[in-house]
């Protein structure tokens, strides 16, 4: 029989083409997983995993779901090992080391990249069974970035979606905003909002007089001329964007505009400083709907942090 080894195949199928097992374990093919191999020159993407997670199955049968297909669209998701499949009949599951199938009784699909997988409302919701609250909407952000859903358009189908995770998708796709630029900037969206902050407003463009975009602010509070903003490590290690960012700021300073730049240890490491900062100035500022104290619900969603014990 015939065997393209530059795509994902089963050991069985190489051994029915005549491979040797000696050869299978010899340089000339690597594991993508067990039992499934390709020629050593292939890269193995998600996609070759995704295909080779779907081997076991007739054509159309099943799918690849969840991380997989997160993967497929080049989304932004956390390491998750095993590599997901759906079928829409429990038994039509195969078992295969590696590969997590699930019943996903609906026929929400498409290929891309020539691989079938679930579309991107129903994914939203799939990897509510795997995601936390932030990761989950630092995916939803990512789609909408992407243009493959929209805020309004997550909200409704997660209002009807029939499934286990539906509850817990519902509350993620509330948070789903158009306009964010980068993870960080969800998640740091996402620790203001926790601690019981108002939300602030994604991406404000600043016009002048003649109506031309002279500032953009990732986060900022408009009535009180507050800006929040991430601070990738690009501002540090390009000195022309280092250079540029200071001139931005004097313009700020000059327009009455407060900036607060945090960095990804104000993230990670010091949230509970970057809070009581932003706290303290917006109280000084007079925002309403201020709250005197900090809610501590953020700190079960950024947990590792300096100030956890």
């Amino acid at each position: 029989m015939d065997l393209d080894p530059r795509k994902p195949f089963l050991r069985r199928t190489a051994l029915d083409a005549g491979v040797s097992p000696k050869a299978l374990r010899g340089p000339g093919f690597r594991l993508v997983l067990p039992g499934t191999y390709v020629a050593a020159p292939t890269v193995v993407t998600p996609r070759v995993r995704a295909r080779a997670a779907l081997l076991p199955y007739d054509d159309g049968a099943a799918w690849a779901s969840h991380a997989s297909a997160a993967r497929v669209y080049d989304l932004p998701i956390p390491t998750i090992a095993d590599e997901h499949v759906s079928v829409r009949r429990a038994g039509h599951r195969r078992r295969h080391r590696g590969v997590k199938a699930h019943v996903g009784r609906h026929s929400a699909t498409r290929v891309v990249n020539g691989v079938r997988v679930t579309e991107p409302l129903m994914l939203f919701v799939e990897m509510a069974e795997l995601l936390t609250l932030v990761d989950l909407v630092v995916l939803g952000d990512a789609m909408v970035r992407r243009r493959l859903v929209t805020p309004e358009g997550l909200v409704r189908f997660c209002a009807d979606a029939r499934h286990k995770a539906a509850s817990p998708a519902r509350r993620a796709a509330s948070y789903v905003r158009r306009d964010v630029d980068s993870p960080m900037e969800t998640r740091l969206r996402m620790l203001i909002v926790l601690a019981g902050l108002p939300e602030p407003q994604v991406n404000l463009k600043v016009r002048d007089g003649a109506g031309e975009v002279i500032r953009k602010y990732d986060l900022s509070y408009p009535a009180v001329k507050v800006a929040v903003e991430f601070n990738g490590k690009v501002h540090v290690l390009v000195p022309g964007a280092w250079e540029a960012d200071l001139e931005r700021r004097g313009a700020v300073d000059d327009s009455d505009w407060r900036l607060l730049p945090v960095i990804s240890s104000g993230i990670y490491s010091t949230p509970v400083q970057t809070l009581r900062r932003l706290h303290r100035v917006l109280l000084a500022r007079g925002l309403p709907g201020v709250p005197l104290r900090l809610s501590e619900e953020w700190r079960a969603h950024f947990p590792g942090h300096a100030d956890a014990a």
